[in-house]
């Protein structure tokens, strides 16, 4: 991660996970701007993604989390990191923050909690479902899109809300539960 947010130009404060990943002059790179390192060991309980999420949670103030993901460095989409990235943003730690969005590899998701409005970023007759991947969803409604809902629950095992479109003004709710939104 830390070579992919150098060569877009970013300049990470913090460092975190087991660094397998990073080329030598990556850590070089950190080293020599005093970049803040938390380094784990490769055995661990925690994936990266749920060490950085838990550290970001120290932060003072923060209202948004946004991660930027999903593609390791020989191009391969791993399935089952991304699902555990996503499963990740479920978590009830996350559910006062105002938003908790994500991009991995080329589609983005928010994860909707408890209580929780979106505006979706999209343009009118584009392609977004919905989703109860962390557990049913009570109280989901949706304006703005060619099948709206009211009030509607989403078992964790179904996928009505596959394959939306976006109209104006695109907005969801869900009043309990976690709502994944998925923006292919």
């Amino acid at each position: 991660g830390l070579d992919h947010a150098v060569a877009a130009g970013l300049r990470p404060a913090v460092l975190v996970g087991d660094l397998d990943s990073i080329s030598a002059s990556g850590r070089m790179w950190a080293y020599a701007r005093g970049v803040e390192i938390h380094e784990h060991p490769m055995d661990k309980d925690a994936t990266d993604t749920e060490i950085a999420i838990a550290r970001a949670l120290e932060v003072p103030g923060i209202r948004h989390l946004f991660v930027v993901g999903g593609v390791d460095e020989s191009g391969e989409r791993r399935l089952d990191h991304q699902l555990a990235t996503i499963l990740a943003l479920g978590h009830p730690s996350l559910a006062e923050l105002a938003s908790v969005r994500a991009v991995l590899g080329e589609a983005g998701f928010s994860m909707l909690h408890p209580g929780r409005r979106s505006v979706l970023d999209v343009e009118p007759g584009q392609t977004f479902s919905l989703l109860a991947l962390h557990g049913p969803c009570n109280g989901v409604t949706l304006t703005g899109a060619r099948w709206p809902l009211d009030n509607a629950s989403f078992a964790g095992t179904e996928a009505r809300g596959v394959s939306n479109e976006a109209s104006d003004h695109t907005e969801v709710l869900v009043t309990s539960g976690v709502l994944t939104v998925v923006i292919p």
